[in-house]
């Protein structure tokens, strides 16, 4: 299997050991082409790994990463067309992207629950002026990639949005994307 590079030893990286067994667990689901595999593409985007002094260069493995998990889901759209045909699949998709408008046409400031007053969130302008921009995308077709939803960078606030309930979104808008073959 190819290696990362590392950083230097006094930098923190991924884990090599963690990264290198779920790479060659990854492998293996894609070889197999198996409906069923446990790694699929939403395994992949939401993969975290350990940290340590003088790992794997983390912006390498991210890339790395990116291009599995859009391989995988190209491969599971063409599975899912294939099985299910083209008018039920693009149904779904279809379902699948209502939901996240009806959530992102929200009301500005009520988009999301809010996390505690003394809890920090994700500022809620960003979110909600990001939010803007994928109801254009799922709209009217205005530019968007996956690579602007994974790179999207929201600041801290106290009693901002909830993250984990802004991440879903996310991870919804990222398959829709990756489901209609787009990048």
């Amino acid at each position: 299997m190819k290696s990362f590079p590392h950083a230097a030893k006094t930098t923190s990286g991924y884990d090599p050991e963690a990264v290198d067994a779920f790479l060659i667990e990854a492998r293996a689901a894609y070889e197999a082409d198996s409906p069923t595999a446990r790694v699929n593409s939403r395994v992949v985007r939401e993969t975290s790994f350990p940290m340590k002094r003088g790992g794997y260069v983390i912006e390498q493995v991210d890339n790395a990463l990116e291009r599995l998990e859009v391989a995988m889901a190209e491969r599971e759209r063409e599975r899912a067309i294939e099985t299910e045909g083209w008018e039920a699949y693009t149904k779904r998709l279809l379902e699948s992207s209502t939901e996240v408008l009806v959530r992102l046409n929200r009301q500005a400031r009520k988009r999301f629950r809010r996390a505690n007053f003394l809890t920090v969130g994700y500022k809620v302008s960003d979110v909600d002026a990001f939010a803007v921009r994928v109801v254009g995308y799922l709209e009217a077709g205005a530019p968007l990639t996956s690579d602007d939803v994974r790179n999207v960078v929201f600041r801290a606030q106290r009693g901002g949005y909830d993250e984990r309930q802004v991440d879903a979104v996310l991870d919804a808008v990222i398959e829709a994307i990756l489901a209609s073959g787009r990048r």
